[in-house]
C-alpha cells in the first residue's frame, strides 16, 4: 500500500509557507523583486558568499572512529574515501562543499542526493540545485523532495523523480518551521533591494553624466526641430563616461548653467558604503573579510579573521558535521564515527605566539613533539612521541 501511495503521490501536501519553494522573488517597498541571482550582482553579497563557502571548502575534513575514549582516523570508511577522491565523478570535495554552502547561504537550503549500492554502502554524494526541488509533506510528517532535472551535469533533461528523507542530506539555514531553512536574502529583502536600487542609481548617474551637472539655457525659444537636433547632438557629444571632460562648444545664444549635485543625491551615493556594511552584517562577515577597509588596521583585521573563523565559519562547520552524521552515516556508524572540519589553521596565532604555546604544551606534558609536527604539517621524527626528559627520568615541566 505504501508503494502505491508513493507512486501515485496521493499522500503529499504542498507547504503553504513561501520558504518551502526556492526563493524566486519577493516584493519590497522599493518595488523590486529580490532573488539570489539579482542579489549576487551586489559585490558585497557575492564576496560574503564566496568568503564563507570557499573558506569552509578549504578546510581539511576527517572521519574519526571512537575506540573507547580514543579517537582514530578511519581512512577506510566509504565517506572518508569520498572526502579523499571526491564525492562524485564530476566534483572534488572542495567543489562539492563550496556548492552546497553557496546554496544554503543564498537560498536557505542545500540538498544532496545520497547514492548507495545494493548492500546500502555509500557510493556517491550528488548535490541537487534547490531551484529544481519542490518539497511535499507526507501524512507521516516526513518530507518528500520532488526533483525536476531541467539540465544537469548528470544528464538530466526534464526528468521528474522523488527523493525521500532517508535518500538525501538537507542542509538548512535558520528555519521558522523546523523543516525548511529560510534564506537570509528573503529575511532581509528590503536591505538587498535597497542595495540594488542604490547601485542602479549610481550607474545611472555615470551613464547620464551631464544631467546632474548642468543645464543649457537659451535667450530665444527653440523650435521643436531645433530642440530635437540640439538634444541629439548634445547627447552624442557630451553624455556618458567616454565623453567626460570634453570641451563644450555652444552656438545661437546658448549658455551653460552649472548645477551642483543635490544633497539628496549626494546622501544616496554615500549610503552605498553603509549598504555594504549592512549586507556584510546579514552574513555575519567582518567588513575587512570582504574588502571593506574603512577604519581597519593590520591588528584589527587579524582579529577580524579570528572572529570570522569563530563566529561565522565555526557554526556552519558544526551544522555540516551534524547533518553529515544524521543523514550520511548509517545508524550503526553514528554511535562510533564522527566527521570533523579542522579549523585549527584559521585559529592559529602569529608565529611567535604559536611556538611559545607549543613550548608550554610540551613542557607541561600536553603535546609531544610529533603531535606538534603533525599540527604544522610536518613528518614525525624519531623519538618524537616521547616528552623531552622522559627517558632521562626528568619530569616534564620540572
Amino acid at each position: 500500500m505504501n508503494i502505491i501511495k508513493r507512486i501515485f503521490g496521493k499522500t503529499e501536501q504542498r507547504a503553504a509557507c513561501p520558504s518551502w519553494d526556492a526563493l524566486s522573488g519577493h516584493g519590497t517597498a522599493t518595488g523590486r523583486m529580490v532573488n539570489p541571482r539579482a542579489a549576487e550582482n551586489l559585490s558585497t553579497v557575492l564576496a560574503c558568499v564566496q568568503a564563507i563557502s570557499t573558506a569552509i571548502a578549504s578546510l581539511p575534513a576527517y572521519l574519526y572512529r571512537m575506540e573507547g575514549k580514543v579517537r582514530v582516523e578511519d581512512a577506510s570508511h566509504p565517506l572518508a574515501e569520498l572526502i579523499r577522491r571526491g564525492p562524485n565523478e564530476k566534483q572534488t570535495w572542495p567543489d562539492f562543499i563550496e556548492f552546497i554552502m553557496a546554496s544554503a547561504l543564498l537560498r536557505g537550503n542545500a540538498l544532496v542526493e545520497i547514492v548507495t549500492d545494493r548492500a546500502g554502502l555509500l557510493q556517491e554524494l550528488k548535490p541537487v540545485p534547490w531551484e529544481w526541488v519542490s518539497v511535499q509533506v507526507l501524512p507521516s510528517g516526513r518530507l518528500a523532495y520532488d526533483v525536476t532535472e531541467i539540465t544537469s551535469i548528470y544528464g538530466g533533461q526534464g526528468r521528474f523523480r522523488r527523493l525521500l528523507e532517508g535518500e538525501v542530506m538537507h542542509l538548512r539555514d535558520r528555519t521558522d518551521d523546523g523543516l525548511l531553512g529560510k534564506s537570509r536574502l528573503q529575511r532581509a529583502a528590503a536591505v538587498v533591494a535597497a542595495g540594488v536600487s542604490v547601485q542602479d542609481f549610481a550607474e545611472s548617474m555615470y551613464r547620464n553624466g551631464a544631467s546632474p551637472s548642468g543645464a543649457l539655457e537659451s535667450d530665444a525659444k527653440l523650435a521643436p526641430e531645433a530642440y530635437d537636433r540640439l538634444k541629439k547632438q548634445f547627447d552624442d557629444a557630451y553624455t556618458g563616461p567616454q565623453n567626460a571632460r570634453k570641451v563644450m562648444l555652444l552656438e545661437s545664444g546658448l549658455h551653460w548653467k552649472q548645477i551642483s549635485v543635490s544633497p539628496e543625491d549626494a546622501e544616496l551615493l554615500s549610503s552605498r558604503r553603509f549598504t555594504t556594511e549592512e549586507l556584510a552584517r546579514i552574513f555575519q562577515v567582518p567588513p575587512p573579510m570582504v574588502g571593506i577597509w574603512d577604519h581597519s588596521t593590520f591588528t584589527n583585521s587579524e582579529t577580524a579573521g579570528k572572529w570570522f573563523a569563530t563566529f561565522t565559519i565555526g557554526p556552519w562547520c558544526r551544522k555540516l558535521e551534524a547533518e553529515f552524521a544524521r543523514s550520511v552515516l548509517s545508524a550503526a556508524d553514528r554511535a562510533t564515527h564522527q566527521i570533523e572540519f579542522d579549523l585549527s589553521g584559521f585559529l592559529r596565532g602569529d608565529h611567535g605566539a604559536r611556538w611559545q604555546g607549543y613550548q608550554i604544551a610540551v613542557s607541561n606534558g600536553i603535546l609531544t613533539p610529533n603531535e606538534i609536527r603533525e599540527a604544522e604539517g610536518w613528518n614525525p621524527m624519531p623519538g618524537g612521541d616521547d616528552f623531552p626528559g622522559k627517558q632521562t627520568g626528568v619530569t616534564p615541566g620540572a
